[in-house]
């Protein structure tokens, strides 16, 4: 499929989109507010981006994505999947303002800062970080935990040793151990940077463990201040990373199955997790056999995706899989779970909800490559859902517009081979119903559109759709029935609140799946009749009012009226023009007395 239709089709949700080069590598991972607006702009206007984005650009391939609740998880998702793939571009792309790295320098008692210039000296570096605030973010995390010192000063134990050094304002307002004065060894200080690396690698739960080891250790041993230290610690990781991960940090080695079904066919999606972050997501389509079951559909969807990772990684192991519902004879050594409720019952939402995205996208590819086969598929879908001895080519949809009362209009619209027949479109203006009555008015119109097709011997149609609820819906029938169409015709109705429909035949409404393609085709038909009549309604309202403006004007009737509004279009335009100009339209004497009556219009 086109990379430009598949773009067209993204959720307009959070999330991450990779893009991915003719032989299926992942070239560039970003994060959107809104996928499909940020997706977009790389393609809309290529004359704004820099000469590597342009690079870049030429060469997508294919583009992935994951949907994500928040902008947030979309961060977090970004930075573990740019750790994982490392793609070429989002270092090539980026700048050192754009992308900063955590740097632990390669030194005696390391200091510990922000860069945005990546030195091969042997130090270590993490990132890049695409937002900044993250980055910050951590550092701030890490200066609450531990006291790294931020001197310009070059340790080393001989030099410490030498006593040269004095105490400098960071030891005095307890920011620092002060290493230069030996307050603290070259080992105990290394275990800080230790502890650093895994809260910059993300392994954060294994460290909360080791730290509540130590402060119950401690505790034992009656040392309360320093089991207070560890207490703290715990809480300010506890805290931080409840704000900032997608589930749980003890959410650990977990994968996640999902799927979801559309007649014959099965979408699933698949979740890997590691320390709370989603390190990786895959989609896929299934065709459903002959009498398959959902369970035989889930081991076959768990068998494939296990083929395809232990291919690449057969030492990984996994400590739990999440799924909804138990699949058929399938991985019985397993550690398979149906989450119930908190952070596990909401991982598998997420994943359904990306199943259903994946779905989407499908239908929607479907409809661009062939959309006469996914207008017949909602033709179809509908005459086996309404019971119809033949398939509703020509589909006729009626709608009442007023404004309490006033102005009422109606319109109808013509739908043939599930398209809209625009030139068949036609307009109604309520002759013998007076104020707001919409079943008489919905007699009148029905009444009136098939007596003249009868007259005029024109091709009926198989359904007819009302706009409305039973009420509306037992006044069209009224008017089937005069004119011996009752039993010619399928009439329904379809209400919009609750999307019921209603037929002739059952006192209780029927309700549709939302993503059949039966009750798309029927909301496009009510929607459509809506936009059509209201359009007319609004025309027919402003030409009611303009008119109205001039006839309060003494010596001005009704034909002068008409004619200035039929040359004008607006009372604006009237107060605008010159005299010499109404007085072509109206003549002089009405033309001098919209002159002397300009404040009043």
């Amino acid at each position: 499929m086109d990379i430009k239709n598949k773009i067209a089709i993204l959720p307009n949700n959070p999330g991450v989109y990779r893009f991915l080069d003719s032989s299926g590598n992942v070239i560039y991972i970003g994060k959107a507010k809104n996928l499909k607006k940020r997706v977009s702009q790389y393609f809309v206007s290529p004359d704004r981006l820099t000469t590597k984005t342009r690079v870049l650009v030429s060469k997508i391939a294919d583009v992935l994505h994951t949907v994500v609740e928040s902008e947030q998880d979309a961060l977090l998702l970004e930075n573990n999947l740019i750790k994982q793939f490392q793609p070429k571009y989002n270092i090539l792309l980026k700048d050192g303002k754009s992308y900063p790295w955590i740097c632990i320098k390669k030194e005696p008692f390391p200091k510990i800062f922000l860069t945005r210039k990546f030195v091969k000296d042997g130090s270590l570096y993490f990132g890049p970080y695409s937002s900044v605030q993250h980055a910050h973010h951590l550092l701030d995390l890490i200066n609450s935990l531990y006291k790294i010192r931020n001197c310009k000063l070059a340790l080393s134990e001989s030099a410490i040793n030498s006593g040269k050094f004095k105490p400098c304002l960071n030891m005095h307002i307890r920011k620092c151990y002060a290493p230069c004065i030996g307050k603290i060894t070259l080992e105990e200080y290394n275990a800080q940077i230790e502890s650093i690396k895994e809260i910059l690698k993300g392994n954060t739960y294994s460290l909360i463990k080791d730290y509540k080891l130590k402060m119950l250790t401690h505790s034992k041993r009656l040392e309360f201040e320093l089991a207070q230290e560890y207490k703290e610690k715990i809480d300010i990781l506890n805290n931080h990373y409840s704000k900032s991960l997608i589930v749980h940090p003890s959410i650990n080695n977990t994968d996640v199955f999902s799927l979801v079904f559309d007649g014959n066919n099965a979408f699933g999606n698949f979740m890997r997790l590691n320390q709370g972050c989603i390190v990786q997501s895959i989609n896929q389509h299934f065709k459903l056999n002959i009498e398959e079951e959902k369970e035989s559909v889930l081991t076959r969807f768990m068998q494939e995706i296990y083929s395809l990772l232990d291919a690449q990684d057969p030492t990984h192991k996994v400590e739990e899989i999440l799924v909804p519902y138990l699949p058929d004879n399938f991985l019985s050594n397993k550690n398979i779970h149906i989450p119930l409720r908190g952070d596990k019952l909401n991982l598998l939402e997420l994943s359904t909800k990306n199943a259903n995205a994946h779905r989407f996208n499908r239908m929607k590819q479907e409809e661009i490559k062939n959309p006469e086969e996914t207008q017949n598929r909602a033709i179809v879908a509908l005459k086996n859902f309404l019971q119809m001895e033949s398939l509703p080519i020509h589909i006729e949809c009626f709608d009442n517009s007023n404004t309490q009362g006033t102005n009422p209009v109606a319109a109808c619209v013509v739908f043939k081979n599930g398209k809209p027949s625009k030139k068949d479109y036609r307009h109604f203006n309520i002759k013998t119903v007076v104020g707001a009555n919409d079943y008489a008015s919905m007699y009148e119109i029905v009444f009136r559109r098939y007596s003249r097709m009868l007259d005029e011997a024109q091709e009926l149609p198989q359904l007819i759709l009302i706009d409305g609820g039973k009420g509306q819906l037992n006044f069209a029938y009224q008017a089937l029935t005069s004119l011996n169409l009752n039993n010619r015709i399928k009439l329904i109705s379809i209400a919009e609140r609750m999307e019921e429909i209603f037929t002739t035949t059952d006192s209780t409404p029927f309700y549709l799946d939302k993503n059949s393609p039966a009750l798309k085709l029927l909301m496009h038909l009510r929607d459509e009749a809506h936009r059509f009549g209201i359009t007319h309604h609004r025309s027919k309202r402003t030409k009611n009012q303009i008119t109205s403006k001039l006839l309060e004007l003494e010596g001005i009737g009704e034909v002068s009226a008409q004619k200035l509004l039929k040359h004008f279009k607006s009372v604006k335009r009237i107060k605008e023009a010159p005299i010499e100009e109404i007085e072509m339209v109206v003549g002089k004497k009405i033309a001098n007395i919209i002159l002397q009556n300009l404040n009043i219009l």
